[in-house]
């Protein structure tokens, strides 16, 4: 049995992770700003409130654990403050393994910052974590690369226990794929949550070393390979349900990198809702955030690489096609 600490627990990818921990048998404490009275209550769970402000409070919430996961929004803390004292804290605890907030783009992410520079605290965060190993080796730590998850490409509907679909730029609900023009061809990677929460529970029962870049893949496919596999099971009659009645086909619409470089958007795209966004800042937010997750996919960014899965062979990864057929058992 390994105890671990999971920070930002109210996340849906957290309360994820949380779940197959249990199933592990493992012992876990589950930390939120909020009541956490509100929050499954299971065996093996301890849920505690905390306002991350407090180092020796969380020193104290640390102490004896074997690995703490945080999973707190980064565009949420500015200056990076909370990340740094959960850090500092586990350190101080004498926790050996940490997995900061990452859960989404790979290293490429550095390479356009400047399009998507929301995700900057993951970068300073990075940073803080190679210098504290610069000399020696003070914590084992990973990052959890995953792209983009699968669950959000099947809204509206719900294939996830926690993590609640939002709209995305490949929408099976309008029958549209969106691209950029000239990558449309180009792979990107799709991971099923629950894979994820299954490859984390792998890595804190791991016995060899974390890789500092650790990449979850699950499937890389490109937007028309995603609209030919979707096409080939309508034209064998197994999914009438994928796409609105009535619909056969999936087109795929071209944003012009271009115009993307410059933080605009040239066709149109559906309300932001990752739960992340404030609502008050939603629109004003829409054109930058579009508009530079797009140009992520495009320069490789969505591109997750694979050391969990090389580390990790005996846990399968979900297809492009059990994903498909866990959107016709949905229906």
């Amino acid at each position: 049995m390994v105890k671990v600490v999971v920070t930002g627990a109210n996340s849906g990818l957290a309360l994820e992770v949380i779940d197959a921990l249990v199933e592990g048998k493992h012992e876990v404490l589950a930390l939120v700003r909020r009541d956490p009275s509100s929050f499954p209550q299971q065996p093996g769970v301890t849920w505690a409130q905390t306002s991350f402000k407090d180092k020796d409070e969380l020193v104290r919430l640390f102490r004896g654990a074997d690995a703490v996961l945080n999973f707190i929004v980064l565009n949420s803390d500015p200056g990076n403050e909370v990340a740094i004292r959960v850090i500092d804290a586990v350190v101080e605890a004498g926790v050996p393994r940490y997995a900061p907030s990452e859960w989404a783009m790979g290293t490429k992410l550095k390479d356009i910052i400047s399009a998507v520079p929301f995700y900057q605290g993951k970068l300073d965060v990075q940073k803080y974590l190679a210098d504290l190993n610069k000399e020696k080796k003070v914590l084992e730590y990973s990052l959890f690369h995953v792209g983009f998850f699968f669950e959000y490409a099947a809204y509206p509907r719900a294939l996830s226990k926690h993590v609640r679909p939002i709209a995305t730029n490949w929408q099976l609900n309008d029958a549209r794929l969106v691209s950029v023009k000239g990558y449309e061809h180009d792979k990107v990677t799709f991971t099923r949550v629950r894979d994820i929460a299954r490859v984390v529970r792998g890595a804190v029962e791991y016995q060899g070393a974390w890789p500092v870049v650790g990449g979850i893949r699950g499937a890389d496919i490109s937007a028309t390979e995603f609209k030919a596999a979707v096409e080939a099971k309508l034209a064998a009659g197994k999914g009438p349900g994928i796409l609105p009645p009535g619909t056969r086909t999936l087109r795929v619409d071209l944003a012009d990198e271009a115009v993307l470089a410059q933080g605009k958007l040239d066709l149109a795209m559906p309300k932001l809702m990752h739960p992340s966004i404030p609502d008050d800042l939603r629109d004003q937010w829409h054109a930058p955030v579009w508009s530079g997750s797009l140009l992520a996919t495009a320069r490789g960014a969505w591109n997750a690489s694979d050391e969990w899965n090389q580390l990790l062979p005996d846990i399968k990864m979900s297809t492009v096609d059990d994903f498909i057929e866990a959107i016709l058992a949905n229906e």
